[in-house]
C-alpha cells in the first residue's frame, strides 16, 4: 500500500488532521497538558483561587486570633504593672509602715517552719491599710490572669546545658513587687532599704539572689546569696542553697575606709539538713519556684512557700 506524504494531502485535510492531533496530545496527558517549570505555580494558583477560601480564611482567622491574644498579652501585663504602681503609691501614703525585720521576732521568718513569710496570707499588708491590702490583692489578682497568657510554654528549655544562653531566663531580674519578706527591706527596720535583684547563669544552671543596701553608713554593703538550680519540670525550678557571700563595710567595728571585705559563709549542707530532719521527725523542704509568666522583659515566679515575686530584665549589678 502506497503510503500518502503529508505534503500530497489537500490543505483542508491537512488543517483537520493537526486539529486532531493537536486534541489527542492534550488529552493523553494526565494533567491535560506537559507541565513545564512555570506551570506548576499557575496550578497551584487556580487550585488556590477554586479551593482555597475556606482555607485562606481559616489562616486569616489564626492570624486574628493570635492578634488578639498577643492584644489581650499586652493589656494584661500592663494592666499588672500599673496595679504595681498603684500598690507603691499605697505604701508611700502609708509612710511604708511594714513591719518586717531580721528572724521570727521581726517578721521575716514564719513562727512554725521557719520559711520566709507570705506577707500577704499573713494579712501584713491589710494590717498597714485596707487601701494597701486591696492593693496587693489586685496585683495578686492580675499575676494569675497573665499567667493564662505566657507565651513561653517551656521557660526552662536549655537551662543547666550548653545552650542555657538561649534560656529566656538568662540575665538578670529586678525586683518590682513580692509578698515574701524576706525579700522586702523597709525604712522604718534594721535592716533598711535595699536594691534587690536576681541574677541567673542558665549555662552554669545558678541563681544569685543580690542585695544592695542603700545606707552608706550600715556594716553590711550587700548579700550574693548563690544557689544551683536544675528544672524539674518545663516550668519549675528546684533550688540548693550553696554559700552567702558577705561584703562589709567595717570589721569588729573598724571601718575599713575605701576597702570592702567578702566573708563567704556555708549554709547547712545536705546532710546537716538530713541531720534536723531526723530529729524533728519533718523531711527536709526542697526549696523551688514555679514560672508562671516570662518574655523578655517581664518575669513572675510563685515560690514553694506561695511567694509571688514579680521582676523586670535589668542590668547585671556589681559582685555578682
Amino acid at each position: 500500500m502506497q503510503k500518502m506524504r503529508w505534503s500530497g494531502l489537500p490543505a483542508r485535510w491537512r488543517l483537520v488532521t493537526l486539529a486532531w492531533l493537536t486534541g489527542l496530545a492534550f488529552h493523553s496527558s494526565p494533567a491535560g497538558f506537559l507541565p513545564h517549570a512555570g506551570m506548576g505555580a499557575s496550578f497551584r494558583q487556580l487550585h488556590s483561587r477554586s479551593e482555597g477560601p475556606a482555607a485562606r480564611g481559616a489562616v486569616r482567622g489564626r492570624r486574628v486570633v493570635l492578634h488578639a491574644a498577643a492584644e489581650q498579652r499586652r493589656a494584661a501585663k500592663q494592666e499588672l504593672l500599673d496595679a504595681i504602681q498603684a500598690f507603691k503609691g499605697e505604701l508611700s501614703k502609708s509612710g511604708g509602715n511594714l513591719s518586717v525585720d531580721f528572724g521570727v521576732k521581726g517578721g521575716e521568718l514564719d513562727k512554725k517552719d521557719r520559711a520566709p513569710k507570705n506577707l500577704a496570707a499573713a494579712g501584713v499588708f491589710r494590717a498597714v491599710s485596707s487601701d494597701l491590702g486591696d492593693a496587693a490583692d489586685r496585683v495578686l489578682e492580675l499575676a494569675d490572669l497573665l499567667a493564662q497568657y505566657t507565651p513561653n510554654q517551656e521557660p526552662l528549655k536549655g537551662f543547666g546545658t550548653s545552650k542555657g544562653s538561649e534560656c529566656q531566663l538568662q540575665g538578670a531580674w529586678k525586683l518590682l513587687f513580692t509578698t515574701a519578706a524576706d525579700a522586702t527591706f523597709t525604712e522604718n527596720s534594721t535592716r533598711g532599704t535595699a536594691k534587690v535583684c536576681n541574677v541567673v547563669d542558665a549555662v552554669k544552671g545558678t541563681v544569685t539572689n543580690c542585695i544592695d543596701f542603700d545606707s552608706k553608713d550600715a556594716a553590711l554593703e550587700s548579700l550574693r546569696v548563690r544557689l544551683t538550680a536544675r528544672p524539674a519540670s518545663p516550668t519549675r525550678l528546684d533550688l540548693a542553697f550553696r554559700c552567702v557571700r558577705a561584703r562589709v563595710t567595717k570589721f569588729f567595728g573598724i571601718p575599713l575606709g575605701s576597702r570592702r571585705l567578702t566573708l563567704t559563709l556555708p549554709v547547712p549542707g545536705p546532710f546537716l539538713t538530713r541531720v534536723l530532719s531526723f530529729f524533728t521527725r519533718k523531711p527536709p523542704p526542697q526549696p523551688y519556684f514555679d514560672l508562671l509568666y516570662l518574655d523578655d522583659t517581664l518575669r513572675v515566679h510563685r515560690t514553694g512557700q506561695g511567694n509571688l515575686f514579680v521582676q523586670q530584665r535589668t542590668q547585671s549589678p556589681p559582685f555578682v
